[in-house]
């Protein structure tokens, strides 16, 4: 079998309920790996809350965050790492017109940056619940644009503040709505997606399209799906993105999807 570009998205996708790594997951990467081909993650997290996933995956392969707007090799220096940055200008305006929004908590971060305007609440999990003074969002503090900025609002708004920062924003910024009961928007850089990431890596590798292999289950993973040669949907998967892709895993994320379909599709000992 020609050598495979994998790109994994993960909660949802690789990760199972609890968010973790299954130990089969683990050793049908490894797997694949050892097999020549090359895995790679494409994620919405940020860098901080994929690394030690990266690292329990052995991988040595770029990584992309943030939905592409970072790419990167994790603990080393390379020459083909980007970062695509919002102005912070457009930060400070979202400070100034909080109340205009309903926005509850505003986060913004870059690969080794964390800023919040207050400590994030105990139901929310993906943000620190508790920050240091140099870490409290600021003019003063954000003194360089940030690769992502994340904005929690009031219950079942997420829609309405998505069209008046589109409005207002909308020359600047990707404005993306997290699945789930909360109302959360992640905000990247004009054009951001995954897609672009998972073509600048085929690119660096030199990969065809059409050997690259890409797994997902929510909105931020469509347009990734639809340009690989085969995008595949978790059994858990939204119906838009099952619609997209070009298969649909057997088994959903909690019953390790990925790692079953990996091992019967690419032939590995499992």
């Amino acid at each position: 079998m020609h050598q495979k570009l994998i790109t994994l998205d993960l909660d949802g996708t690789t990760l199972n309920s609890s968010s973790q790594l299954s130990p089969q997951t683990i050793k049908t990467i490894k797997n694949a790996t050892a097999a020549g081909h090359i895995v790679s993650i494409v994620t919405g997290r940020p860098y901080r809350m994929a690394r030690d996933i990266y690292d329990e995956l052995s991988l040595k392969t770029p990584m992309a965050n943030f939905n592409g707007a970072l790419t990167h090799i994790p603990h080393q220096k390379w020459d083909g790492e980007y970062s695509r940055t919002i102005n912070k200008a457009v930060v400070y305006d979202l400070m100034k017109h909080k109340d205009d929004y309903g926005i509850q908590l505003l986060a913004v971060e870059s690969k080794d940056s964390f800023f919040a305007d207050h400590a994030a609440p105990a139901s929310f999990e993906f943000f620190p619940h508790e920050i240091s003074n140099d870490q409290i969002l600021t003019e003063k503090t954000l003194r360089t644009n940030p690769t992502s900025i994340t904005i929690l609002v009031e219950p079942n708004s997420a829609q309405k503040v998505k069209n008046q920062l589109l409005h207002y924003y909308g020359e600047y910024i990707t404005v993306g709505v997290w699945g789930g009961p909360q109302s959360v928007l992640e905000i990247v850089s004009k054009g951001i997606q995954k897609a672009k990431a998972v073509a600048y890596l085929a690119d660096y590798y030199h990969i065809d399209r059409q050997d690259i292999i890409a797994f997902g289950d929510e909105h931020n993973d469509a347009e990734m799906l639809d340009y690989v040669g085969r995008g595949v949907a978790m059994k858990n998967a939204t119906e838009r993105i099952k619609g997209i892709a070009n298969d649909i895993t057997e088994f959903d994320n909690t019953e390790d999807g990925v790692a079953k379909y990996l091992n019967e599709y690419l032939g590995l000992a499992e």
